[in-house]
């Protein structure tokens, strides 16, 4: 029987930041970019939250809703720095640690032997120590399995703890609602409530044929997580899918050349990124994503044959820009590019090759 645990850290940026400036503790706080230069909230405090604000919303929104909104530049090199000091704490626990992101990570305690093999105990001593070194607030869930660890630790947020034991798995996820698996979006939902699908309760009911025949592949996944069943383990080791740099602009860009132009800083930033990882990927496909100024957008990639170090060409991605830009002619608001990767195999009979 597994024990997992999930961390999550409660609006981490936006805790870092008023835990380096403490006078911003009792204000409305959003991380993110300037509601005058089309800024989006990477994260905000939950006194913003109570007045609607939320991540991803555009800083302008954000303002109209909450008008005492204080902005601040994100840091992500102290974010980082934070982060790696959570996880320091991590292991002294255990060295099965899954990092989703920087303020979230998977825990398997199955084998320690601290607080007697207790994993609610682990969570909280965890819990503790970060808010005594760090001077921040997490949350945790405890649970058998990945799937409900997650569930349980936004269960009590912020700064709570939910534990799932064995014995209340099958009572618990009768009553969860879809909504809270993960990968069920708005469209799924809207599925799902058509056919009188609220809870996982409700998706017991429908054997896996009936499942895979209104959702595709992801059937088989819902009939597992509906009963509470998830197999992955912990990975401390993700391999990573892709790479990729996305820049969205003050001003749209309103011509092709203009796109161009500014294509020259994406893509030396791409490089730099794949830079720090290229002793552990090869390269398969190029991407490119445009995303117009009425909020359309379209992506476009590139398969490079065989696994290749020497995608590096600037004039390559330049034709799959133009090619993208011209399906609808409008001016630019966001370009990204990016890499899809393999991960390497080395042996001792693999030669190393050069980056460039």
């Amino acid at each position: 029987m597994r024990k997992i645990i999930h961390i999550d850290a409660d609006s981490f940026y936006a805790s870092v930041e008023i835990r380096e400036n403490p006078a911003l503790a009792t204000r409305p706080v959003a991380v993110g970019g300037s509601p005058d230069k089309r800024g989006v909230i990477a994260t905000c405090n939950y006194i913003a939250r109570s007045f609607g604000v939320r991540s991803a919303m555009s800083s302008a929104k954000a303002l109209q809703l909450c008008p005492d909104l204080v902005f601040v530049k994100p840091t992500f090199e102290l974010y980082r720095t934070v982060s790696r000091q959570m996880q320091q704490i991590f292991r002294e626990y255990t060295e099965l640690i899954e990092p989703l992101s920087l303020d979230e990570a998977y825990l398997d305690v199955s084998a320690c032997k601290q607080c007697q093999g207790s994993a609610t105990r682990i969570a909280e001593e965890i819990r503790q120590k970060i808010r005594q070194q760090l001077q921040l607030t997490v949350s945790a869930g405890v649970a058998n399995n990945k799937f409900l660890a997650k569930v349980a630790s936004d269960w009590n947020k912020p700064d709570g703890i939910f534990v799932i034991t064995p014995k209340q798995v099958d009572e618990f996820v009768r009553q969860l609602p879809v909504s809270k698996i993960n990968g069920v979006g708005k469209v799924t939902a809207k599925k799902m409530a058509s056919l009188g699908i609220k809870t996982c309760g409700d998706l017991q009911t429908l054997n896996q044929a009936s499942l895979t025949e209104h959702f595709g592949s992801y059937g088989l996944r819902l009939y597992e997580l509906a009963k509470g069943v998830d197999e992955r383990p912990v990975e401390s080791n993700r391999v990573r899918k892709s790479q990729s740099v996305e820049h969205t602009f003050d001003d749209d860009l309103p011509s092709l050349d203009a796109v161009l132009d500014k294509s020259i800083d994406v893509y030396d930033e791409l490089l730099r990124r794949y830079g720090k990882i290229c002793d552990q990927y090869l390269v398969t496909k190029r991407f490119v994503k445009v995303k117009f100024a009425d909020f359309s957008q379209t992506t476009l990639e590139e398969s490079m044959g065989s696994y290749s170090r020497n995608w590096q060409n600037l004039a390559d991605y330049t034709q799959l820009i133009e090619t993208a830009w011209r399906r609808k002619g409008k001016p630019v608001r966001l370009l990204g590019m990016g890499v899809r990767l393999k991960e390497i195999k080395i042996d001792a009979s693999t030669p190393q090759l050069s980056l460039f």
